[in-house]
């Protein structure tokens, strides 16, 4: 047991300096984040064992995996794109038309459902955070509303497509892992989250009612809306990220220089620019990483799962461990797609010897990764999303609503063992 929390420690450090110390001073922005997983870097290295060279070997591993590689380079291109649109008008354009075309009791509500049918349709919660989450902040400056609370709105929204899209990650894992079929499993999904998203919607339709749009919208210049309509359809179809932002840097450079935002130069300096606003979140993601394989390494994550799983009693009991586990490791790895990777073998057994549906347990795995995955402060969604925004991730927090609902939504159906025919 000590060892295992031994294990934990660098993740205990962590939570403790930051958020404790945040709640104490009553301010999250008292303590950087990059000051936070600094010290806690510091401190994974110095209680391993070895010799230090092989200790800041196995850190950097985690640092430097193909995953944490790929989320750096969609940093890169998000910034570049996100800053070469800004300058150039495109995110004032695209905003202006949004706040033209949606009644001001609907800015809310439209968000959310365009999040939920674009994550629904490319897959992933990150790209559609790219996509939308400038238009959320511009929205909000447009509105005089929180933007913390419309960036919420966004990310909570990029949960719905990830958790039961066909072409997700995480679907394809967790169906893998437990032998049924995707189509299956979003039957099975849908039930559970469907009455969450659908409730949401309508919460966000209230919300709206006491919104005023600006009675001075500008004209919208066409072209310059252009870049982000076409990040979002080819985001749509399939398209991969990388390619996707790569394509929207190129046309924000091609349409701002015939439009004269700027020349040649003027465009290199946006992206310069942009690429730097990521430093912060970049700096992050590595030390994220290399933390994480450490508490891999030291056992943590075997502690984990062995002590979620040895009280299980009833079929009740089961889908509670799995859930519980899945959660966890979530929080210790900062990656949904890793954390079902990680535990859907053992959720697998613990469904054959408890008589559990396939099906349901890979609904399960989803729903409560994307749940822990929508709430904590140092994943991917949530430092892409505050990085768009200039915000404190923290900030966004309370106002996540949707991966709350679904979270509940996914221990009512456990403990009322629900969907009956799947339980």
């Amino acid at each position: 047991m000590t060892k295992g929390i031994l294990a934990l420690s660098p993740l205990m450090v962590f939570i403790i300096l930051y958020l404790v110390t945040s709640v104490i001073a009553h301010d999250f922005y008292i303590v950087p984040l990059t000051v936070a997983f600094m010290v806690s870097s510091i401190f994974a290295i110095a209680t391993m064992k070895g010799k230090l060279r092989r200790r800041v070997n196995i850190f950097s591993r985690g640092a430097g995996t193909p995953e944490m590689m790929l989320m750096i380079w969609i940093f890169i291109l998000a910034g570049a794109f996100a800053n070469s649109a800004k300058v150039m008008g495109s995110i004032d354009a695209t905003v202006s038309l949004t706040l033209s075309i949606l009644p001001s009791q609907m800015l809310l509500a439209g968000l959310f459902l365009a999040a939920c049918f674009i994550s629904l349709s490319i897959g992933t919660s990150v790209g559609t955070v790219v996509a939308l989450t400038p238009i959320a902040a511009g929205v909000a400056a447009q509105t005089g509303l929180s933007t913390a609370m419309v960036t919420a709105v966004v990310v909570g929204g990029s949960f719905f497509g990830d958790n039961l899209s066909f072409i997700s990650d995480t679907t394809i894992i967790a169906t893998q892992t437990q032998g049924c079929q995707p189509s299956d499993k979003f039957k099975v999904n849908s039930f559970i989250v469907a009455p969450a998203a659908l409730f949401i919607f309508i919460v966000y339709i209230f919300m709206g009612q006491g919104i005023s749009t600006p009675t001075n919208i500008p004209e919208v210049d066409f072209w310059k809306v252009v870049p982000y309509l076409v990040v979002l359809i080819t985001a749509i179809f399939g398209l991969n990220v990388m390619a996707v932002l790569t394509l929207g840097v190129i046309l924000t450079g091609i349409i701002g220089i015939l439009n004269g935002a700027y020349d040649i130069y003027g465009w290199m300096q946006a992206m310069g620019q942009g690429i730097l606003g990521m430093g912060e979140l970049i700096i992050i993601t590595l030390m994220a990483g290399g933390i994480l394989e450490v508490i891999k390494h030291n056992g943590g994550i075997d502690y984990i799962i062995e002590r979620l799983t040895q009280h299980i009693h009833g079929k009740r009991g089961a889908e509670l461990s799995i859930a519980a586990l899945v959660s966890v490791v979530n929080v210790c790895t900062a990656n949904n797609t890793v954390a079902i990777i990680t535990v859907g073998g053992i959720a697998r057994k613990i469904g054959e010897k408890y008589h559990l549906d396939p099906r349901k347990c890979a609904s399960l795995l989803d729903t409560f990764s994307c749940f822990t995955q929508g709430l904590i402060p140092y994943g991917a969604q949530l430092l892409m999303a505050a990085g768009l925004a200039s915000l404190n991730p923290i900030a966004i927090l309370p106002h996540l609503y949707y991966p709350v609902s679904i979270g509940c939504a996914a221990f009512i159906a456990i403990m009322l063992r629900y969907p009956k025919r799947y339980s």
